[in-house]
């Protein structure tokens, strides 16, 4: 069985930094995204137990198991009006941009004598969830506050997750000035002013992030140490928090080229394939109904993946070192990450 390997040492060294990190630039509230970890009760209580107020995740599920963690716990996920009761009962603050969902929020919380925190979110750009702000209109601002069990807790966006558009001078300048806004119109102050999530790190390091902007959502800079507008590594952070590896189960020499008649693979696939003879090939013991061999990365150079079937990863080898029963590493990427903690036929374990 293929196992992916958690180092609790350098995951708690990049949180840490990341919060001191946003610190430096003016930003007080940093929400570690812990939807990657599939509802792992240890790695919430490890982000609380460092001393973050806020734990945020994108499905209810995963919230409903960390009810025993004293954090505030954040649903990321633009909730089905159908979930108002759930959401209320999991969820501390959510994110929202539907008026009729946020006025079921408010009907669910008053029969269940709560408070429910929402951050209304605002479409800069990046075409994903969100309020359009281009222009914005205060209507729906006005509605939430007159609500008796919905609290505006403040304003955010999303960029770079759909549509690529990279948090900048505009797009920043922009959110802060609907802030400050509301604020003024409606003599309110905002808790929360979130300028987005790990894409937003480059932008920090060349700009001042404009007031009140103070609040991000962070994953991938956490997990795997990177900024996701260019994917690059960030100073000071590790990237190896993950690994994963994968046992071989069958290695012996065959050609490059499969012998026969072609169609198409189990998967509807035409795949061609060049004759470079015969080589040396492994099977492993994971497979695309675990994640998608595209994401991951050998740490071997002497492996190279070849391709994937439900169950099982084909990879070339050029050492002989690596034979039956050996253990092959592999860093991910963040899909393949996400998809990785989600499989129930892949051991997580702690190190």
């Amino acid at each position: 069985m293929s196992t992916l390997w958690i180092d609790e040492h350098k995951l708690a060294h990049n949180a840490i930094a990341v919060r001191a990190h946003a610190l430096q630039h003016g930003i007080v509230s940093v929400w570690p995204v812990v939807k990657v970890f599939a509802g792992n009760v240890r790695a919430a209580a490890l982000f609380a137990n460092l001393g973050f107020e806020v734990i945020a995740d994108s499905r209810l599920d995963n919230l409903k198991r960390f009810r025993s963690i004293g954090a505030k716990k954040a649903l990321l996920r633009i909730a089905s009006i159908h979930e108002a009761a759930s959401v209320v009962s999991y969820a501390d603050i959510s994110l929202q941009s539907e008026w009729a969902t946020i006025e079921a929020l408010d009907r669910a919380a008053a029969r269940q004598n709560k408070i429910h925190d929402v951050i209304l979110m605002l479409d800069l750009g990046d075409l994903r969830e969100g309020v359009w702000a281009r222009p914005f209109d205060m209507k729906i601002v006005e509605a939430i506050l007159k609500l008796s069990h919905v609290r505006l807790k403040g304003i955010g966006t999303n960029l770079t997750c759909f549509g690529g558009i990279v948090p900048d001078a505009e797009n920043m300048e922009l959110l802060a000035s609907i802030a400050n806004a509301i604020e003024q119109r409606f003599q309110i102050g905002l808790d929360v002013v979130s300028g987005g999530n790990s894409s937003i790190f480059p932008f920090l390091d060349r700009h001042a992030l404009p007031k009140p902007i103070n609040s991000i959502r962070v994953g991938e800079a956490i997990v795997l140490g990177r900024e996701t507008a260019y994917g690059n590594r960030l100073d000071g952070l590790f990237d190896d928090v993950f690994v994963l590896e994968a046992e071989v189960v069958e290695c012996k020499d065959k050609p490059t080229r499969p012998i026969g008649t072609s169609t198409m693979n189990s998967f509807g696939e035409a795949v061609a394939y060049e004759d470079r003879g015969v080589v040396r090939r492994a099977i492993l013991d994971i497979g695309k109904q675990d994640v998608a061999y595209e994401y991951l990365r050998p740490h071997d150079p002497d492996v190279v993946v070849l391709g994937a079937s439900s169950d099982h990863l084909i990879v070339e080898l050029k050492t002989d070192r690596i034979r039956l029963g050996s253990k092959v590493a592999f860093s991910l990427t963040y899909p393949g990450l996400l998809q990785t903690c989600t499989s129930r036929y892949v051991r997580k374990r702690w190190r």
